[in-house]
């Protein structure tokens, strides 16, 4: 229980963390407050330019990463060849990502008004499968390239996941991983019903 505990409450803490937020606010915005009102990278981008928003990306994908990785210490460090969580710390760590997406999208720290995990499930997912997320950082890359679009290459690498996912780990797994990304489908959801009745 120990480690499902830490794994818990340490990942929503982690998750917890505003980084939009406090990096907006550096700029004199509040990005709950313009734009969309998403708390996140894209606003900020939007809103402030690339190279402000630079440390949102970072962050907000650290938490994912820093979470998944503070669970797989506590649970026991348990991996395959290929680096993928398994046995007892699967659990812990992809509650522990869960978790830190939670504390983004419901932040303690910035009153429970968050963005929508994206960039925290990615982070996590470095954790949970390491050559599937490099994979979809080449997806990323080669759609962006493409297409010329980063918007288009970064929707293409974080789809692209859990179906690299496949080429490594059971299904059980994946299917961990596509409970993870339900939560970032409620947050859309949620945003486009917010949207419809006038709040931000």
């Amino acid at each position: 229980m120990v480690p499902l505990l830490v794994s818990v409450i340490g990942g929503y803490l982690l998750g917890s963390v505003p980084v939009a937020v406090l990096v907006a606010r550096a700029h004199g915005v509040d990005p709950r407050e313009v734009g969309d009102g998403n708390p996140g990278f894209w606003n900020v981008r939007e809103r402030l330019g690339r190279r402000a928003a630079a440390p949102v990306f970072t962050g907000d994908t650290l938490k994912g990463t820093s979470a998944g990785l503070l669970a797989l210490v506590v649970s026991g460090l348990h991996t395959t060849g290929w680096g993928l969580v398994t046995g007892p710390s699967s659990v812990p760590v992809y509650l522990a990502v869960a978790a830190a997406m939670a504390g983004h999208a419901w932040p303690v720290f910035a009153g429970f008004r968050g963005g929508r995990s994206i960039l925290t499930f990615v982070g996590g997912s470095a954790v949970i499968c390491p050559p599937g997320f490099l994979l979809g950082v080449a997806v990323l890359v080669v759609t962006a390239l493409v297409t010329r679009s980063f918007a288009i290459g970064a929707r293409a690498g974080v789809f692209a996941i859990p179906l690299l996912q496949l080429l490594f780990a059971p299904v059980g797994y994946v299917a961990g991983t596509g409970a993870l990304m339900c939560l970032i489908g409620l947050r859309f959801g949620q945003a486009a019903r917010a949207g419809r009745t006038g709040r931000s």
